[in-house]
């Protein structure tokens, strides 16, 4: 547990070129206009014109960019120093104001100066990496100006309680301590050759984070379920047309993803 932070960012360190070179990623499709947020992002979040934005655990800054192309005057903030100097280098190829900040996200307070934003965006793959949600929530409240909004978009915890081949039960769902992986590549380019294949993961249930969010006193304003995912988890999942992977029509339907605001009074 003790080395759980430097391990992981041993390989995202290490995974951040790969990323930035990659089909799946697409840099040049995102540099000649492709948005990366979803539909139902925009429409839940709605019109962020001139708000201030931060988005924690950013990588290399394409859904923070995609965020700034919608109005935003965006931050990403990440641990992993590559990423940080990959996204300055997209947004200024981009050309985008942008500002990107290299900080643990439980550090997200002192590294930001205080400063408080009108949205606190966390995207998907996220809260696996931390161990506490409490603090997490606690750390997005002194993020919030009065009267803002947490948007969280994730995949759903039930979700990563099944096996990579097969819908069946190979994680636990209720779980403190951390699982440990072993996997070379990447989600972005399996056959990638890798050195820093090691990670601690969490589990944290839906009514983990919820009640982490009350507790840090929050309201929660909007939790959605979805039945979809954006990449190919199993491989009988079926590519549609809007990008999404859903599972056939003979399979019995699963919540793949969840969306959440949560806002803060004052």
């Amino acid at each position: 547990m003790s080395d759980w932070r430097e391990l992981n960012r041993a390989l995202w360190d290490e995974r951040v070129p790969i990323h930035t070179a990659s089909g799946f990623y697409d840099v040049e499709g995102f540099l000649a206009g492709r948005s990366d947020l979803r539909d139902f992002e925009r429409e839940e979040l709605g019109d962020v014109r001139g708000k201030t934005l931060v988005h924690l655990q950013c990588h290399f800054g394409l859904d923070t960019l995609s965020w700034a192309r919608e109005g935003a005057r965006v931050t990403g903030l990440d641990f992993s120093g590559p990423a940080v100097e990959a996204a300055r280098e997209v947004a200024a190829r981009a050309g985008i104001e942008a500002d990107f900040v290299q900080s643990d996200v439980y550090d997200a307070a002192a590294a930001l100066g205080g400063r408080r934003f009108d949205v606190v965006y966390t995207g998907l793959g996220a809260l696996n990496w931390l161990p506490d949600v409490e603090r997490w929530a606690h750390v997005i409240r002194k993020l919030l100006a009065p009267g803002g909004r947490l948007y969280l978009v994730e995949f759903h915890p039930f979700a990563a309680t099944l096996a990579d081949d097969e819908l069946t039960v190979a994680y636990p769902y209720f779980h403190d301590e951390p699982l440990a992986f072993d996997d070379p590549g990447t989600y972005a380019d399996d056959s990638a050759q890798t050195i820093h294949n090691r990670s601690l993961e969490w589990t944290h249930g839906l009514g983990e984070v919820v009640s982490a969010l009350l507790g840090a006193g929050l309201q929660i304003e909007l939790l959605h379920e979805h039945d979809h995912t954006l990449f190919a988890r199993w491989p009988f999942l079926e590519r549609h047309d809007d990008g999404t992977y859903r599972l056939p029509a003979d399979r019995t339907s699963l919540p793949l993803m969840y969306s959440l605001i949560a806002s803060c009074s004052g």
